[in-house]
């Protein structure tokens, strides 16, 4: 399976996230952590998937120059899209209370990116799981920001954290995609890559 094709690789993990650190992890690969710096900006034309596709190539080819022939960079980028607009992390509580009840009694897409990059190949894929959230009260989402500083992620939310055990009423699609790694899709993608 996946460790016997990827044994002669070096495999790394673009990504300081813990979240997606863990359910990397769960695939059973060995693997480093190696996080370049980039300024994550993006054409203002582009739209849903387009922007984190865009994010997570962007991220991948700041590995180009440093990749052995024995190296696989794989990062990623998710993003939040409510109302034709991307919901990325929040710079500050003020803006996360804004994100969060905007998201309140609303459906919304999270959209996940991957990119898996080695010196002859790149493929980038997606995946999209619908959230619904119930009303949520200015006193549960101060709460929420307050104790649980959601501002290193896209909405402003963890779907693991309490605001997702008390909010959210059904999704449609993967959860570990909500968490930022679909892990279902890039199980696929690495096999048939």
């Amino acid at each position: 399976m996946l460790l016997e094709k990827f044994k002669n690789y070096h495999i790394i993990l673009a990504s300081g996230s813990p979240r997606r650190q863990e359910l990397f992890k769960e695939l059973g690969l060995d693997y480093t952590i190696k996080v370049n710096t980039v300024e994550e900006k993006y054409p203002f034309d582009l739209k849903a998937e387009e922007i984190t596709n865009f994010l997570a190539l962007l991220k991948a080819k700041s590995f180009e120059n440093e990749l052995k022939n024995n190296e696989l960079v794989i990062t990623s980028d998710t993003i939040v899209w409510l109302k034709n607009k991307a919901l990325e992390k929040p710079k500050n509580k003020q803006k996360a209370i804004e994100m969060l009840l905007k998201l309140s009694n609303k459906n919304h897409k999270v959209i996940t990116s991957i990119c898996l990059k080695t010196n002859h190949m790149e493929k980038v894929f997606h995946d999209e799981t619908i959230v619904h959230f119930k009303e949520l009260s200015l006193e549960e989402i101060t709460y929420y920001v307050d104790n649980y500083h959601p501002f290193d992620k896209a909405g402003a939310y963890g779907i693991q954290e309490w605001i997702g055990f008390i909010g959210v009423t059904r999704i449609e699609g993967s959860y570990f995609n909500v968490m930022g790694l679909p892990v279902h899709k890039l199980y696929e993608e690495l096999l048939n890559f």
